[in-house]
């Protein structure tokens, strides 16, 4: 593992204007958070840093709708948003504010110091006025065809469809986002920062990082095209303009906001922007969404290149793609989102944080889906992990009842160790890479290898065998190590079930990253299981406090019973006797060629081997998972030709709204009758 002597990690300022939403934790909040929890797991020193963005028009004209004043608004939204960020276990060493005076100060000194150095002229430009309104129009509250793309609802600043910046008064046909009747241009002074005459010092900068391509491709191109950019409002609300006679003119949200970062640094503790902006040992790195990305990459560095202070520029970025609901980006101003404080109360923060690691949008757009997050959770953050430590530390309370020995390891136990350190070493590296998906997909390995092991050791075969005592407590302490060991692994991603899982253990603290395998267990608690299965289907209203868009996904709380379905006929006792339900044991599984939903089983039915095919394969990520499990089958069914092959029998399971389970049994002899 890297050890890097002091990390700052920022996560861009979430905007006061409203809550914060499921595509907001995907981009830079959840990924930035498990990164700084990596960091501490490995007892390095991190200094998460984050608050509320609270200045800009969007948020005076959502205070006049909320009949609210905008430091009302702002008190609103940060206290909401900073108990979401609880709930969703994100760890901020500290979440401040924009609206803070020592935030204004700092932002007028370096203002003042552009000035004074010479990165800042005056101009009188001609702005978007609304006389519908009878006033100036922010750049956010104006909407026009993008010049770059065509897009016909790109906003005053960038275009969201291609990613482009620029100024309001460049789109074409612009209108008011308010009234929608359009705009007309007047004569006003104001303040323009040189971006243009930086561009050679952020060519150099930028060519000493390494950044995603994607990220160094775009923000090279935005550098060639730098010019220079207004960096002031006619507005009451923001930072003041600290220049005599300039009332009723602030500074712009995108220039004040960035500085937030060290501010609210400042705000935790004021020797902290020594020791880490002004420390050049430290290692900066920034989290944000693709939408933020010349903000961070260009606009910021330049701002920092061009005042006094030696502050930290970013080390790496870290820029993330969109995450869309039903093929479009999530957006509160659009209403395409998700509220975020009613699917908490459908799904646990752990359950939706592992399903956002999964599906992360580090490198492209991803889909936010219920049906594929119930299918995972249920299937692997339940069945696979959540089910391997449950088995094992339920299997020992109720057949031991104390903490099993250590004997002598099999070459095979030794091995299967040694693959969960080589996994853990792994999955370290994906965290170090800020790539979280892969560190989830590496803990569902990690799980899937810990059930596989404990299927073929087979440890009830044990139980009642006396001479096989000292066997059967070092294949469940080798189990305990595993369980150890998926621990270190799920810590960042899964901090809730982490502790919990660690109370079973004994543990009260949960031990550093290096510590956690060669801990030593002394006692074990009575387990209970981790998470809980989701349900697809509920009630009205439990996702969103207000409908949610026409055609969008719904989904309900699974502690709201659904009703049982009323059987369409009854049947008669001699016809269920016709059913010849048996144990089997599964000897290899596959994918049938070519088909989307089939696996082929080869089982053992009482020393009988036959071939039956399932179509579960949506449901299964990894089919060899099944090998060693005893399954319920219908032995008596009459063969039946799918794909080329023959199929002799039903395997049985339950497949309902989005859940999938298989009926199985721990220890039922393999051609058992069941009835």
């Amino acid at each position: 593992m890297k050890r890097h002597a002091k990390t700052l990690i920022t996560a861009a300022l979430p905007y006061a204007n409203g809550q914060i939403h499921v595509g907001h934790l995907a981009g830079a909040y959840l990924p930035a958070d498990i990164y700084h929890r990596y960091l501490l797991s490995k007892g390095d020193e991190s200094l998460f840093i984050c608050g509320s963005d609270e200045y800009g028009i969007a948020i005076t004209i959502k205070a006049e709708e909320a009949k609210r004043t905008p430091q009302q608004q702002v008190d609103h939204f940060h206290e909401i948003n900073k108990k979401l960020f609880q709930r969703m276990g994100i760890d901020f060493s500290h979440f401040s504010r924009t609206t803070l005076k020592h935030h204004a100060n700092r932002t007028q000194e370096i203002f003042k110091e552009h000035l004074k150095n010479g990165w800042i002229e005056k101009k009188t430009i001609h702005q978007l006025y609304s006389p519908v309104e009878g006033r100036f129009l922010a750049d956010r509250y104006v909407v026009g065809t993008c010049p770059k793309c065509g897009f016909h609802e790109a906003r005053g600043d960038e275009c969201t469809k291609c990613g482009a910046s620029f100024e309001a008064t460049d789109l074409i046909n612009p209108l008011s986002k308010m009234t929608r009747k359009p705009l007309e241009l007047k004569e006003t002074e104001h303040y323009f920062f040189r971006f243009d005459l930086f561009k050679e010092r952020l060519k150099e900068w930028l060519e000493t990082k390494n950044f995603k391509s994607s990220t160094m491709n775009f923000s090279r191109q935005y550098i060639e095209d730098l010019k220079p950019r207004c960096i002031t409002r006619d507005l009451d609300w923001g930072v003041p303009l600290p220049i005599e006679g300039t009332k009723g003119k602030v500074l712009y949200v995108w220039y004040d906001a960035p500085i937030g970062y060290i501010s609210a640094t400042y705000d935790l503790k004021p020797q902290f922007v020594n020791d880490y902006w002004l420390d050049p040992k430290t290692r900066y790195v920034q989290f944000v969404g693709k939408d933020n990305t010349t903000f961070h990459s260009v606009l910021f560095p330049a701002m920092l290149m061009g005042q006094n202070t030696p502050y930290k520029l970013v080390d790496d970025l870290v820029v993330n793609e969109f995450l869309n609901l039903k093929g479009e980006k999530f957006s509160k101003s659009s209403g395409n989102s998700l509220d975020l404080d009613a699917m908490l109360k459908w799904i646990s923060p752990d359950g939706l944080r592992f399903y956002l690691s999964l599906i992360a949008p580090e490198h492209q757009d991803c889909d936010f889906s219920f049906e594929d997050l119930v299918v995972r959770v249920n299937s692997e953050l339940v069945g696979k992990l959540g089910n391997f430590i449950h088995r094992t530390l339920s299997f020992i309370q109720s057949r031991l009842g104390s903490v099993p020995k250590m004997g002598v390891m099999t070459q095979e136990d030794q091995g299967f160790i040694a693959q969960l350190h080589s996994l853990l070493d792994e999955g370290a590296a994906h965290y170090e890479n800020f790539s979280i998906k892969k560190a989830a997909e590496t803990l569902l390995e990690m799980a899937q290898t810990c059930n596989r092991y404990f299927d073929q050791q087979k440890p009830w075969s044990l139980v009642k065998d006396f001479s096989q005592r000292e066997r059967l407590e070092t294949i469940l302490a080798v189990c305990i190590k595993a369980v150890q060991a998926l621990l270190a692994q799920m810590q960042p991603i899964l901090p809730h079930a982490t502790k919990e899982a660690w109370g079973f253990l004994g543990v009260s603290e949960v031990p550093l990253r290096n510590r956690a395998t060669a801990l030593e267990i002394q006692e074990l608690k009575d387990p209970y299981p981790l998470f809980q299965k989701l349900e697809l289907e509920l009630t009205e209203g439990t996702v969103s406090d207000s409908p949610l868009p026409s055609g969008l996904e719904t989904a309900k709380t699974a502690t709201i019973p659904h009703p049982a379905e009323t059987p369409n006929s009854m049947i008669e006792f001699s016809d269920f006797e016709k059913v010849d339900l048996r144990v089997a044991d599964v000897l290899d599984c596959v994918v049938v060629p070519k088909s989307e939903k089939l696996l082929q089983f080869t089982l053992d039915v009482g020393g009988e081997k036959r071939v039956i095919l399932s179509g579960i394969r949506h449901f299964v990520a990894d089919p060899s998972s099944l090998v060693g499990k005893k399954v319920a089958i219908v032995a008596n069914l009459k063969p039946r030709k799918m794909m080329g092959i023959e199929s002799h029998g039903m395997i049985l399971s339950v497949v309902e709204k989005g859940t999938f389970e298989m009926l199985s049994f721990e220890s039922a002899p393999s051609g058992g009758r069941i009835g």
